[in-house]
């Protein structure tokens, strides 16, 4: 598998990117331009991946495609549409986004989350977009949440069958559904469960980690690699039996420090078990 991250540092050109993201240790990056970029530089972007050996894992979509307001949804359609234009042209792994909201935080909780119109409205979201941009070379994702559909496995399983279009796939974090004591302490069961009915869709990855406190009543937070009780021995092993080129993208850390010390844990419980990363 391959592993990446946020890039620090100035860059000036398809050549300093490559050189900064070989120099934190990675062979995998975010998306370096926007969808503003000029074709000439999104092409000097995908020369310089591929000399380097660069897998551009994905680009972030991130907005609200079932907001209830019809403005919101509107621009959130098309925002979504765009990025995964821009992953098709740059050759990214995939788009990735939530499903959305049904309240007023684009990536929170509501009680109308989990309804069976909520379900059909992501159906029908994820169709428009994909139906629209025609992607030949990436794919359209969506995170699991904790509190939204995709909300584990089996939804995310069920979301796909019902979408029914080949450039959906599957992005994995499994951080993003641990809301329970039961998948806190059997997280690696919840990862096997994951790779095991999802396995063949999952196209990019997140890498964090998750922590329980101990005042009432339950409070779990995301926190860096190495510092939860993420069972990262289990997901590293699954991963590698995807995809050798599966990207592992570090995200969510406050500065590049952390990003190097959460790097270097995921290299080294990959060094415990026998795992080559890239």
């Amino acid at each position: 598998m391959r592993l990446g991250g946020p890039i620090f540092g100035e860059i000036t050109n398809p050549d300093s990117w490559a050189e900064a993201v070989k120099n934190h240790g990675y062979s995998a990056a975010y998306c370096p331009v926007n969808s503003e970029s000029d074709g000439a530089t999104i092409d000097a972007y995908i020369e310089a991946a591929k000399k380097a050996d660069i897998v551009i894992a994905e680009v972030g979509a991130w907005s609200n495609p079932i907001s209830v307001d019809n403005a919101e949804r509107e621009a959130a359609l098309e925002k979504c549409r765009v990025q995964l234009a821009l992953a098709d042209r740059i050759g990214a792994n995939c788009c990735v986004n939530i499903s959305g909201s049904r309240g007023p935080k684009w990536d929170g909780p509501h009680p109308d989350n989990l309804t069976d119109d909520t379900f059909d409205l992501i159906v029908e979201s994820v169709r428009s977009i994909i139906d629209d941009v025609k992607p030949t070379r990436t794919f359209y994702t969506l995170e699991m949440m904790p509190w939204a559909y995709p909300e584990g496995p089996d939804g995310y399983l069920r979301l796909i069958k019902t979408i029914d279009r080949v450039q959906c796939a599957v992005h994995l974090d499994p951080v993003n559904i641990i809301n329970s004591l039961e998948r806190y302490y059997h997280s690696g069961d919840l990862i096997r469960d994951c790779c095991a009915k999802l396995g063949a869709y999952i196209k990019s990855c997140h890498a964090k980690d998750i922590s329980l406190a101990d005042n009432l009543t339950l409070h779990l937070d995301e926190t860096r690699p190495g510092l939860g009780g993420l069972d990262y021995a289990t997901y590293l092993r699954e991963l590698d039996r995807l995809d050798p080129d599966i990207p592992l993208m570090l995200e969510h850390l406050p500065s590049a420090e952390e990003y190097a010390l959460g790097a270097e844990h995921i290299r080294s419980v990959a060094g415990e078990v026998g795992i080559t990363i890239r």
